[in-house]
């Protein structure tokens, strides 16, 4: 099967971001922190799953209009650009403040850029044709699904003394896997109706 366009951009994405958070260390003539790297690396492998799971979705995937996927990449990218500079900056706060009541309102900072994500996500399924609401639908049940059904392991895991994750890191963590496993779970579905 051939690489496509968006699959090709999302895995020079991911290359370049690797060698940058490679090299990163050895060239910067200040320390980087660890959250620097860690975010580097993040989206680098976010990005080369989107290059496997865009490579490996049919052509006719998505059939929303231009128009509506133009509106959606307007109102979802800077919600996540929001998202990412929320997070850093509420990551370096907390680090230096004390007061719990206002540790809470900056711990609070990213949630709502990822309020306006969700809200482009759910016009776009709301105003798609029928098609390609059914694909939307279908491989977010399937994302709900599965994440809640790991997360309801993992709690009696948990409850046995199996497994021993931290809450903090077991919470932040739900939504980032339901957008990996709807990505996934959409290009299941959509083979279906290619």
């Amino acid at each position: 099967m051939p690489i496509n366009k968006g699959a090709l951009r999302f895995l020079l994405a991911g290359a370049l971001l690797l060698v940058c958070a490679a090299l990163l260390p050895r060239v910067s003539p200040w320390p980087v922190p660890d959250f620097v790297l860690g975010l580097l690396y993040g989206v680098a492998v976010g990005c080369l799953l989107g290059a496997l799971i865009r490579w490996r979705l049919p052509e006719p995937c998505d059939t929303a209009t231009p128009a509506l996927r133009r509106r959606y990449l307007r109102e979802f990218l800077p919600a996540m650009a929001l998202y990412v500079i929320a997070l850093l900056f509420s990551i370096w706060l907390l680090k230096r403040l004390d007061h719990v009541a206002l540790r809470a309102v900056i711990a609070l900072l990213p949630v709502p850029p990822v309020a306006f994500a969700v809200r482009a996500m759910m016009r776009y399924i709301r105003d798609a044709d029928e098609l390609q609401r059914r694909i939307e639908v279908e491989a977010l049940a399937i994302a709900t699904a599965c994440v809640s059904l790991g997360y309801l392991a993992a709690g009696f895991l948990q409850t046995a003394k199996v497994i021993d994750v931290p809450a903090s890191v077991a919470m932040i963590w739900v939504f980032p896997l339901v957008c990996l496993v709807y990505g996934l779970a959409k290009a299941a579905v959509s083979r279906r109706y290619a």
